[in-house]
Parts: structure tokens; C-alpha cells; sequence
């Protein structure tokens, strides 16, 4: 699958969803009020197509997008075990990425990883997924993200 394929595919897919697109990278929220503030979106999957905010993955090469996918604490562990934390005296440019991702190739296709930043924060990342890949792992993965985000909207608004 390509990148259109990918945010085609969620935007078909998952009701009340709202791209922003900025440097060329999309970031999907679910935001189905318009009429609510800004402050309640926070995306919930990304694609993204460049080297602009890390260098992990190579995306500057020609058609090589990543998908970044949020998903549940319970989910991230169940994938890859526990996420390290560095201590907060780490300055140096791989400080930024997480202690257990050391074994992973960020620039692999069609493989399930801890996101190189944000995998703290129980992210996952797919460079190029295969159609197969994508039907058998990602799509639990997206359909995950997006009830998450639904569920958090939901009690958001509940408050307004």
C-alpha cells in the first residue's frame, strides 16, 4: 500500500475523522464537532513522508512513508515489552529515541516497531506496510487507535 492508499483507507473507514496536512505529513484526528475547541484533538495516527522531525527512518527516499499508530499501553507491552525511559541528564541526539528500540531497523519496510520517538509514549510505526501486513496487523492497530480516540473525545465533550 502507498501513503494515499493508507489515509484513504482511514478516512473511508473511520467515521468523524479530520486530516490536517502540514510539510507534507498528515495527522488524523477524530474531531467530529467542529463546534468543540481545537484542544480536543490529538491525533491518533500519523503519516509521515519526510526527515523534517527525525531522521530515523530515512523518509527522504523516493515513495517511503512511515504510519505512526497510537495505540493502548496494554497493546505496546503485549508487542514489544516495556518501554525504557532515559534519565533526564541524556543530551545527545539519540536521547530522543527509546533505550529497548536499539535492535530495531527504523528504516525496514513492512515491519511492526516501537516508534523511534515516541514509543515512550505507546506509539508504533510501519514503514510501507505490504497489503498483507497491513490487513493482518495494522488494520487491529488503526481500528485500536481510533476507539481510543473516540472514547477520549467522548469524555472530553462529556465535560463541555
Amino acid at each position: 500500500m502507498n501513503a494515499a492508499e493508507t489515509g484513504q483507507y482511514i478516512t473511508d473507514t473511520f467515521k468523524g475523522v479530520d486530516v490536517v496536512t502540514a510539510n507534507g505529513d498528515s495527522f488524523f484526528f477524530y474531531y467530529p464537532d467542529r463546534s468543540l475547541p481545537a484542544d480536543y484533538r490529538f491525533p491518533f495516527v500519523t503519516l509521515v513522508n519526510s526527515d523534517v522531525n527525525d531522521q530515523f527512518s530515512d523518509l527522504n527516499r523516493p515513495d517511503v512513508f512511515r504510519l505512526n499508530i497510537g495505540v493502548s499501553k496494554q497493546t505496546f507491552r503485549s508487542l514489544f515489552g516495556l518501554p525504557e525511559r532515559h534519565s533526564d541528564t541524556d543530551d545527545d541526539e539519540t536521547a530522543e529515541s527509546d533505550d529497548n528500540t536499539a535492535s530495531y531497523d527504523f528504516t525496514a519496510f513492512d515491519q511492526v516497531m516501537p516508534h523511534p520517538v515516541y514509543g515512550r509514549q505507546y506509539w508504533v510505526c510501519i514503514l510501507n506496510p505490504s497489503k498483507e501486513t497491513f490487513e493482518t496487523k495494522v488494520l487491529p492497530l488503526l481500528a485500536e487507535a481510533y476507539e481510543m480516540a473516540v472514547s477520549k473525545y467522548d469524555k472530553q465533550a462529556s465535560r463541555k
